[in-house]
């Protein structure tokens, strides 16, 4: 069993690490502007999902759903957006 401190910790430490994760991807397509590579409904839905779990952070109030999703969803939109302009 976790001990109740070490709890929010592992869920701060999961929300950088996916989070952080989609800034090498968001980079490369902001630089190269090449999105053939990547799926327009893929993205698209996941950046959905990451809307429905900042929701979800946001109801309940917890930090580092909010933050992480809000962060992740920035990142998706980006890269949604640029596949809709460069394809």
């Amino acid at each position: 069993m976790l001990a109740p401190t070490l709890i929010p910790l592992i869920g701060l430490a999961a929300a950088i690490v996916t989070t952080v994760c989609w800034i090498p991807q968001a980079w490369r397509i902001i630089r190269t502007r090449d999105t053939r590579a990547i799926s327009l409904p893929a993205y698209a839905g996941f950046a959905a999902g990451i809307a429905l779990w900042l929701t979800y952070g946001l109801s309940l109030g917890d930090l580092p759903l909010i933050l992480a999703n809000s962060v992740t969803l920035g990142l998706q939109l980006t890269i949604v957006g640029l596949k809709l302009r460069y394809g």
